[in-house]
């Protein structure tokens, strides 16, 4: 008798409940009230306070008419109140928008109006960029400011935050979502081909990925974890659920420096951060009176481009240990990890580097990642050789792209999460990426698009055709490198085409070298990319009459 011909044995509110990351919050402030729970300044928050707090902004936002599916955008550095907004936001089925801080006006204008945020909180050291963007919309949000007498400017807002806070009942009954995957948060792309697109997170996704980053990196009770990985990047790649769910404590830095990072670790007793690889330098190259003894080995996850091997060396000499990982903010983060074997510890320091920089395997809660030739849909050989593009399928892939069906169907076909990354599978299974489709480039954990770019340098009235690279930098991962061929008799620097692009784009797309010479093409007419990849990577970049 198979167990299914007996009575139907139902899902009740007993048996079954929504995977959220909303009970993190509501388990940690029960079990650990009186434990540490931020660090900022001189600022001190137990978890009860914390609860407390997040219960009164969700109260104020609900009394204010924000309910399930609206969105509440966030504009702020690695501060206190970021924190509250992703555990206080969801308790209401409200869903987050942290926008990245380096944003220029325009494009937080279109984040706002595509989002159809009905609030926005903005720390008063971003009011100028805040005011610009504001200044564009027809239907602007309700703006509350962030006060910080670390970081004074100017206030634009209705009110500010700690009043919006004293509307909140501290006793507010929250509870789980009725289906996990309802919204959680929303996030935009780097804009890597166009217009940044709108990634959609579910309550269950985000739980899972607060998990499994507690698997992945094999996180015990109570971590101290330093936030220099900033609170936008995919909701700081779900730590913020993670080191609550924990009972840790999140030590606060607004700006990451090399002092800063240095006197955390040994005052606070730091045992976990995560960065880009221009972090790992700021650590490795630190100057000597920048840095701090400490007892404990600091454990790093770090992702975006490979870490160079000098960097991984310098940085574990100082008393870090460095975990890779990779992923896009369509699989809520990480989703792949270089998962390390005992028997690789003996190997010379340069193999251990070479291997350490490989981007990995699947998390452990991710359900499959793979290495697929897009033309036939079948799996490339594990050769190390065969380039396809790297997949994903489980719970940490998005829901889907915000108010774009024709982008979500692209995205999500044959049952695979495409990721537009080309990579080759080694013979133990570890996916190695050889080249990103789209030609995009990563600098400093931060996505450029290669086409903005080069659509900025074309407008200069004397180029002809240009064509924008990546190019490997020990501080920075990446850096643009632009290729630019001039139209006959004209003349032009370097530093007047960096300049030109100055009101275009924001700092960190902006080329830092350029090239000038005539591009090679094929005969229809096509810039080989592939060859400047190759010259951007030498030592004196050059393109040869």
């Amino acid at each position: 008798m198979s167990i299914y011909e007996g009575p139907e044995l139902a899902k009740t509110a007993a048996n079954h409940v929504a995977l959220s990351p909303v009970s993190t919050l509501k388990r940690t402030a029960r079990v650990h009230p009186e434990r540490t729970a931020m660090i900022y300044g001189d600022l001190r928050r137990t978890w009860g306070q914390v609860e407390t707090r997040c219960r009164r902004l969700a109260s104020a936002l609900k009394a204010r008419g924000i309910g399930k599916g609206d969105t509440v955008a966030l504009l702020a550095p690695n501060i206190p109140e970021a924190l509250e907004c992703a555990l206080g936001v969801p308790m209401i089925g409200a869903v987050l928008n942290a926008n990245n801080t380096r944003l220029d006006a325009a494009t937080i204008a279109y984040i706002l109006e595509h989002g159809a945020a009905k609030v926005l909180l903005v720390d008063t050291e971003l009011s100028d960029i805040a005011k610009a963007a504001l200044a564009t919309l027809e239907n602007p949000p309700l703006v509350v400011d962030i006060c910080d007498p670390a970081a004074p400017g100017e206030k634009i807002g209705a009110m500010d935050y700690e009043a919006l806070l004293v509307e909140g009942d501290p006793e507010f009954e929250y509870g789980l979502p009725a289906d996990e995957w309802d919204a959680l948060s929303l996030n935009y792309t780097s804009g890597t081909t166009g217009r940044p697109k709108g990634v959609v997170y579910s309550h269950r996704g985000a739980y899972v990925n607060a998990v499994n980053n507690t698997i992945t990196w094999a996180m015990p009770h109570f971590p101290v974890y330093l936030w220099t990985l900033p609170m936008f990047h995919c909701n700081g790649w779900c730590f913020p659920w993670t080191i609550t769910l924990l009972a840790g404590t999140h030590v606060f830095l607004r700006a990451p420096r090399a002092k800063p990072i240095f006197d955390a670790i040994a005052d606070h007793g730091v045992t976990h951060l995560c960065g880009a690889p221009i972090i790992m330098s700021l650590i490795a190259d630190a100057a000597p009176e920048d840095t701090r003894d400490f007892p404990q080995t600091v454990e790093m996850m770090t992702a975006a481009a490979p870490p160079p091997a000098s960097v991984i060396a310098g940085i574990e000499a100082k008393g870090f240990h460095v975990t890779h990982v990779y992923g896009l903010t369509e699989v809520y983060g990480p989703a792949v990890v270089c998962a390390w074997k005992p028997e690789w510890d003996d190997l010379p320091a340069d193999e251990r580097a070479r291997l350490k920089a490989r981007q990995g395997v699947a998390y452990e809660l991710q359900e499959d990642v793979l290495v697929i030739d897009p033309d036939t849909g079948d799996p490339v050989p594990w050769d190390g050789k065969t380039q396809g593009e790297i997949v994903f399928r489980g719970n940490i892939c998005m829901k889907g792209y915000f108010k774009s069906q024709e982008q979500t169907d692209k995205a999500f076909k044959d049952g695979w999460f495409w990721s537009g990354d080309l990579a080759v599978q080694h013979p133990d299974g570890y996916v190695e990426i050889r080249d990103r489709a789209k030609d995009i480039i990563i600098s400093g954990g931060e996505n450029i698009s290669s086409i903005e770019v080069e659509n900025a340098i074309v407008e200069h009235p004397n180029v002809a055709f240009a064509a924008v690279v990546a190019r490997p930098d020990d501080k920075w991962g990446e850096v643009p490198c632009a290729f630019v061929e001039l139209k006959p008799s004209a003349t032009v620097s370097g530093d007047e085409i960096i300049l030109h692009c100055r009101d275009k784009m924001a700092g960190y797309m902006r080329p830092k070298l350029v090239v000038f010479g005539e591009l090679p093409k094929t005969s229809t007419g096509k810039i080989l990319k592939h060859v400047l990849r190759d010259i951007a990577k030498t030592d004196n970049p050059t393109l040869e009459a």
